[in-house]
Formats: structure tokens, C-alpha cells, sequence
């Protein structure tokens, strides 16, 4: 497998391609190839061009005809490129015979996410999670890897010494994955019991999601205080993050950031963050934030619902939040987003604006799973007198000889264990 990390200083000159099968389809294709270059330069990868390229129909060999890509190959060539990427997924045989067509390193989109994955993750379950998601992307190029040993003697066709170490690498590749997956397996259960450990406490959860670079470590931190990553650049962070924020009516919310979405995600990278996106299955409701100022920024919100809907959170009460809305003068604009989305509300992470009002709304959605209670507390359960006050709404007490009579609100997860108390 090509790698990115142990290569920069050869990887000087890179030409990218995105080819599209449908006319009406160019615009998309066009802005998909401006993501991939975006994706490159997290690498720090220097982009010489960008190419689209129409195609009628996949070819087997390259991908596109073989005339088209002869031109790709004499545009690299006089544009001296070292590398060329395609937005495309390649097949390990068609990356195979473009590299023997172009005589240089040819990758696709799903190796340059892979590359910025690996490069991103900092917690051991984020670097399990790439590392097997790069070794299912490799194994079946091993041959590509190994084709070098076909000037030894050992050639990939022969019983030689070539195709016997091919062997050995792809056996050893497919314990490690199998390692991988069991030590995936333990994180992912201790994930679990802290995911337990948080629903004991009656404090609501709220997953920020959305596409990547929206702004989601921002908001998080300058909400929490949290000391987390934030880097304006795709997948600056890999890992959640949880913290705790007090509302205005003394409820507590637990936040949490969650992995970025992007179109044509590897589906490696998919299976493997499975763990990572449940925080989004778990919570109590979702933060959907968006970068109003892209100029796609509702086929994002598509992107990520059709993400939600496959992991079965589409149905969760959600609330819609442009941020950046600093960055967008047009009034036209922002008519278009409040039409598309009425109840949305519209922040600026880096200026503040409309903060308060979002942190007004989170404190609805809590307050929307609480109820409105009399309670006859016991005088010796001073513990759940304090956890009233910490985790509810305490209205009105009176001190009896035998009880403390209480009005309070509380919410649904303290319900069950005030059950005995509460007389109305």
C-alpha cells in the first residue's frame, strides 16, 4: 500500500482526476473533485491540476476508455506529476495498470482518507478502528506491493520465492486483522460500561454530529471549556470527546463530539467506526451542525441523515445549527437556509452570536423529558435532596415532621428512582 506519511518528500507534484458516467452529473463530480483536493492539502500534498473526465460507462481496465486514459497519463507526464489520485475507487487490478500504463504511484480517494485517518488518530481505539480499516484496504493489493519481486526470480505467476512471501504477508495480515478485531472487540466493551456508567446518572446526553470541519470541536469547546483539538482542516479529530455543560434552569447536559461525515467514506472506515458514530445511537437527542457558509451545505445535511438513517438514529429529536453564519453576508442565502430549515437556529461559533440562544434551546429539549412532581422525601436522604438540586428544578419546599414535601421537576431517568416518594 502506498504511504503517504513515509513518502512526502518524493510526493512533490500531484495531478487529480475525478471521473463522472452521467453529463448532467458535472457540477457534483466538480465538487467532489474540490473535496478530494481538500483532502490532499491535509496531507500537505502539492496539487499541480485537477482533471475531470466524462465517461460513458466504468471500464474494467481503467476505469475510463482507453484512450482517455492515455491523455491522463501524457497530462501527468508533461506536468512532471509523481502521483496521480483519483476521486474515483480504483480496483486493485485497475490501480495495478495504471501504474504500468503512467509509470508513476497512482491512489484513489479511499487511500488519501485512510492516509489522513492514520494520521488523525490519537486514542488507541481510533487507531485500532484505522488500523484495521487500512489492512482490509491492502490486503488485496499485496500483489501490487510485492510486484517488485518478479526481477528476483520469484515472480507473482511462479511457485517462486515471490509468490511463497506474498503468501506469507497476506496470512500475516489476516491475523493481525483478526487481532485487530479482538482488541476492537475489549475497547469497544469497556465503551459500553462507561456508556452505562453515564445512563445510571440521570443526566441527559446530546451527540453533536455533522459533516466534517462544521465546527463541532469549536462548539464544543467554547460551550465546555473543553480542552479539545480544533484545527480548521478535515478530520482534525478522530476521537469523542464528552463534557459536561450546566444550562440555565441548573440542568446538567452532557455533550458530546462525534467523527466528521463525508461523502464516498470508505466503506472500511464505516464498518470500523461503528463504535465511534454509536454515541450518535445512544444520545438523547442530536446537535446537527453545518458550515452555512459552504455553498453545499444542504446536500451535506443529506449526506449526514443518510449516515443517521443507516445507523438507526435518523428518528432522534433533532436540533438543526447553521454555525459560521458570520461568513454569510448574501441575505439571500440565509432566506434560502431559513426556508429549508425554519427551525434552525443560526450561530457563529467564532463570534458568539446566537450562543445563547442555542444553549436556551438545549435547556427545552432537557427540560422536555422532565416532569413536574410532589415529593414526600424522607428527612434522612439528604443524598437525594442534593442530587434534586443538581440534576432538577427544585420549585418549593416545606418541612414536615416526618418528610420534607418537595416541588420539583426531575428528570425521566431520576423518576424511577424517586418512584417511592412521589405522591403526585
Amino acid at each position: 500500500m502506498f504511504e503517504i506519511k513515509r513518502r512526502e518528500k518524493m510526493v512533490e507534484r500531484a495531478l487529480l482526476v475525478g471521473a463522472y458516467t452521467v453529463v448532467d452529473a458535472k457540477n457534483d463530480a466538480e465538487d467532489l473533485l474540490n473535496e478530494l483536493g481538500e483532502l490532499v492539502r491535509t496531507l500537505g500534498i502539492p496539487i499541480i491540476e485537477m482533471l475531470l473526465v466524462y465517461n460513458r460507462e466504468p471500464h474494467a481496465r481503467y476505469f475510463v476508455g482507453s484512450g482517455k486514459a492515455e491523455e491522463v497519463c501524457d497530462r501527468a507526464k508533461e506536468l512532471e506529476c509523481d502521483v496521480i489520485i483519483f476521486d474515483n475507487e480504483l480496483s486493485p487490478a485497475q490501480q495495478r495498470n495504471w501504474e504500468t500504463l503512467a509509470g508513476i504511484t497512482v491512489i484513489d480517494r479511499q487511500e488519501i482518507i485512510l492516509d489522513i485517518f492514520g494520521s488523525r488518530a490519537q486514542t488507541r481505539e481510533a487507531k485500532i478502528q484505522v488500523d484495521l480499516a487500512r489492512m482490509a484496504y491492502s490486503l488485496p493489493r499485496l500483489t501490487r506491493a510485492w510486484s517488485h519481486l518478479g526481477k528476483q526470480g520469484g515472480g507473482i505467476g511462479s511457485k517462486g520465492e515471490g509468490e511463497s512471501q506474498l503468501e506469507q504477508d497476506k496470512r500475516k495480515i489476516r491475523s493481525q486483522i483478526d487481532g485487530l478485531k479482538r482488541d476492537l472487540k475489549e475497547v469497544r466493551r469497556n465503551r459500553a460500561n462507561q456508556r452505562k456508567d453515564r445512563k445510571r446518572a440521570p443526566v441527559p446526553n446530546a451527540a453533536i454530529v455533522g459533516y466534517t470541519n462544521a465546527g463541532k470541536s469549536s462548539l464544543l469547546r467554547r460551550l465546555t471549556g473543553a480542552d479539545v483539538l480544533v484545527e480548521d482542516a478535515l478530520f482534525a479529530t478522530l476521537d469523542t470527546t464528552t463534557r459536561k455543560i450546566d444550562l440555565p434552569n441548573k440542568q446538567p447536559l452532557l455533550l458530546t463530539d462525534t467523527v466528521g461525515f463525508i461523502r464516498k467514506l470508505p466503506h472500511q472506515l464505516v464498518e470500523s467506526f461503528n463504535a465511534t458514530l454509536e454515541e450518535a445511537v445512544m444520545a438523547d437527542f442530536l446537535v446537527h451542525l453545518l458550515d452555512a457558509s459552504h455553498p453545499r451545505v444542504l446536500e451535506f445535511y443529506d449526506t449526514t441523515m443518510k449516515v443517521l438513517s443507516e445507523l438507526g438514529a435518523d428518528a432522534k429529536k433533532t436540533l438543526v445549527v447553521f454555525n459560521k453564519i458570520d461568513r454569510v453576508d448574501d441575505p439571500v442565502t440565509r432566506a434560502i437556509l431559513r426556508n429549508e430549515h425554519p427551525e434552525a437556529l443560526f450561530i457563529s461559533v467564532h463570534t458568539g452570536e446566537g450562543l445563547e440562544q442555542l444553549v436556551a434551546k438545549l435547556g427545552g429539549l432537557v427540560d422536555s423529558g422532565t416532569q413536574e412532581v410532589l415529593i414526600h422525601l424522607p428527612l434522612d436522604r439528604s443524598d437525594l435532596m442534593a442530587r434534586l438540586h443538581r440534576e432538577g428544578t427544585v420549585h418549593h419546599t416545606d418541612y414536615e415532621e416526618e418528610f420534607i414535601r418537595i416541588h420539583a421537576s426531575v428528570p425521566e431517568r431520576f423518576r424511577q428512582t424517586l418512584k417511592p416518594y412521589i405522591m403526585l
